[in-house]
């Protein structure tokens, strides 16, 4: 099939290249601007922008989807289907626009985690399966007639970054299928389930990333597993002395103990074998790896061989 294809980040580029190499005709990438990012604000090329370029596929970049030249682009190109994978809301113009439609193909099996962000809220909510979904786009956010779905388990060891690299695999081979699917006309749209009680998936800011740790162990491990390794569950820790500040604490990984809580929720305890313990509303946890504002991202092992305890509150909160 003649397909142009729209994305940004790595998982959109796996989807990409499962395409490419199952013999799809990419005749157009479509990908957001360049911008600057980090420190120095450098501009940044987006993952599908870097493999676009690499693999001499036709680029653009719009910075309005409803630019009637960039729309005109698009029709020029007679492509059978559009495929989307984590990129912007497109208008109806675009979306339309193909014979055999524009799909999505989103990282969960919806309609439950709508949203941008799906992986993470399936740990963070302790689920043990999610998925990957195909679905026809409509004027909505994620709510279009689905294609294909395949579910994915969590594993109690899964983070965010580990669940993203097996729904990335997932959603290659789906999206493939589903263009199989519509290529032989063997493909039934089906409405997505309604009146269900629904999970969303909403952007991840800054604010959702505090640990509460007047929280079940269960759930601060399942949200601090379902930020790593980014945007990062974190803690605040005050040092003391003449000049006492608070310092943000990244917490990477975690585990639950057997050990029941008799501290106050938040307070820190170093074990004779050099383990770091926070007291929740039941259990302690372990924590693995943390990185305190201004130092590098350590086993807490290593961290503690250089931590001094009478220079912090050890206490979180």
């Amino acid at each position: 099939m003649r397909i142009v294809f729209m994305g940004t980040p790595e998982f959109a580029v796996t989807v990409l290249d499962r395409i490419i190499t199952a013999g799809h005709d990419v005749a157009g990438v479509v990908t957001t601007p360049d911008k600057p990012a980090g420190r120095g604000q450098h501009v940044k090329f987006s993952d599908v922008k870097n493999y676009a370029l690499a693999h001499n596929l036709p680029l653009m970049q719009p910075a309005k989807l409803k630019d009637e030249a960039f729309l005109q682009q698009l029709r020029d190109l007679n492509a059978d289907v559009f495929v989307v994978v984590a990129f912007r809301m497109l208008p109806q113009a675009v979306y339309t626009m193909p014979p055999k439609g524009t799909f999505n193909v989103h990282a969960s099996l919806l309609p439950q985690y709508r949203g941008a962000a799906p992986i993470q809220w399936a740990i963070i909510n302790g689920e043990t399966k999610t998925g990957v979904t195909t679905f026809l786009l409509d004027e909505h956010t994620d709510t279009g007639a689905i294609l294909r779905q395949t579910e994915v388990d969590i594993t109690p060891d899964d983070n965010a970054g580990t669940l993203h690299d097996k729904l990335m695999s997932a959603g290659a081979d789906i999206a493939v299928e589903t263009l199989h699917d519509l290529d032989t006309g063997n493909c039934t749209p089906k409405p997505q389930p309604s009146g269900l009680p629904l999970k969303p998936a909403p952007k991840i800011f800054k604010e959702d990333m505090l640990i509460n740790w007047d929280d079940t162990a269960e759930n601060i491990c399942n949200k601090i597993r379902g930020l790593s390794p980014y945007p990062t569950a974190f803690s605040r820790i005050t040092r003391t002395g003449e000049n006492p500040e608070t310092l943000n604490v990244k917490i990477y990984a975690c585990s639950i103990t057997a050990k029941k809580s008799t501290n106050e929720p938040g307070k820190i305890s170093i074990t004779a074998d050099k383990k770091m313990l926070v007291s929740t509303q039941n259990n302690d946890i372990s924590i693995e790896i943390l990185q305190i504002e201004g130092k590098k991202r350590l086993e807490t092992s290593i961290f503690l061989q250089g931590f001094r305890d009478n220079n912090y509150t050890m206490k979180f909160f």
